[in-house]
């Protein structure tokens, strides 16, 4: 028999299901989410706000690290239709390195695990890659290293920006436009 499944209004099939499925989860298991299909972008970025909200976030009690040795911070971008917290929403509590921020980043309170971060006026979620519990696809790029704080090496698994590159514009840009004709 094949089962026909709807997630964030994607229609997918048994087999596709496994296949196109992301989970993610905290480090006791209270929260999952999950993100369908390919991310719109897999980065590491060096950004002063994310060195700042790993630092914050990583120095909470118990917590986990979410940033690479190098204080990267790796994330998987879904757009808002491709993702949903599946379990566990009402223990993520919000941070702000500012009160007027419009970054938030949400992390499960069960045991204090960075679970992902939302832009405000974005249509987009970048969840952090160490949540995710199988594989995940390949790095893309590194942006904003002319914050890199870190004496390591640049690892040079995939080219790096100083700024924000063109090609992380682009990729969200088109993945809005899908957004809007899916509709």
């Amino acid at each position: 028999m094949r089962c026909i499944y709807r997630i964030g209004g994607i229609r997918l099939t048994n087999s596709q299901m496994k296949e196109l499925i992301r989970l993610a989860q905290c480090a006791c298991g209270q929260v999952s989410y999950q993100g369908v299909g390919t991310p719109i972008l897999t980065a590491v970025c060096y950004c002063e706000d994310c060195q700042s909200g790993g630092q914050m976030i990583e120095s909470l009690p118990n917590a986990a690290p979410l940033r690479d040795a190098d204080g990267g911070t790796p994330y998987l971008t879904y757009r808002d239709d491709r993702w949903q917290c599946v379990e566990g929403a009402s223990l993520l509590r919000e941070y702000r390195i500012k009160p007027d921020s419009q970054t938030r980043r949400f992390v499960a309170q069960c045991c204090n695990s960075a679970m992902f971060l939302k832009y405000e006026p974005g249509f987009w979620v970048s969840t952090y890659q160490y949540r995710y519990l199988d594989s995940v696809p390949p790095l893309q790029f590194r942006n904003q290293i002319r914050h890199r704080k870190s004496e390591l090496p640049l690892p040079s698994d995939a080219p790096a920006f100083q700024r924000f590159p063109l090609r992380l514009f682009t990729k969200l840009t088109a993945a809005r436009f899908a957004m809007w004709f899916r509709r």
